[in-house]
């Protein structure tokens, strides 16, 4: 399901904000003029085999080891491409938008975005973004939030 027909079959409020195509969190960012720490970026991950989707600031790497411990897991890596590509087919590949629910998969979000009052992310496609309050897209996802990212030099 497209992001703005999940939105908006929800009832949830959001301002769509088109830019030239990017492929980059942190890219994404100035294309909108917004602070990355307010962009969310999402990465694919394999949990003991089973997929979870990190949500973290563009401005933040993922701490694979805390991320790991916050899970409870034995192993965590990233997924591959052909993985990213197979979970997320409704998504030019590459795009990755937060709603791991969507998708069955459970979504982790780093503690420094649940601090803001509005998220902006990528939806289904490079040239999309939206922004929304946090407290909705937690509303919908009811993700586990945990310390797993650093600030990127």
């Amino acid at each position: 399901m497209k992001v703005q027909q999940f939105l908006d079959a929800r009832g949830i409020s959001f301002e769509m904000l088109p830019h030239e195509p990017t492929f980059s969190a942190q890219r994404m960012a100035q294309a909108v003029h917004v602070s990355g720490d307010n962009v969310a970026k999402t990465v694919l991950l394999k949990a003991d085999g089973q997929f979870v989707l990190a949500v973290l600031p563009a401005t933040h790497q993922i701490h694979l080891e805390m991320a790991r411990e916050a899970l409870a897991a034995h192993l965590l890596e990233l997924a591959d491409e052909e993985e990213l590509a197979k979970v997320f087919s409704d998504c030019e590949v590459g795009a990755v938008p937060p709603f791991g629910t969507q998708y069955g998969i459970e979504t982790l979000v780093d503690a420094s975005l649940a601090e803001d009052d509005e998220i902006v992310f990528e939806g289904n496609a490079h040239r999309q973004a939206f922004r929304m309050k946090y407290r909705d897209f937690e509303d919908l996802e009811n993700p586990q939030v945990a310390v797993f990212g650093y600030h990127q030099c």
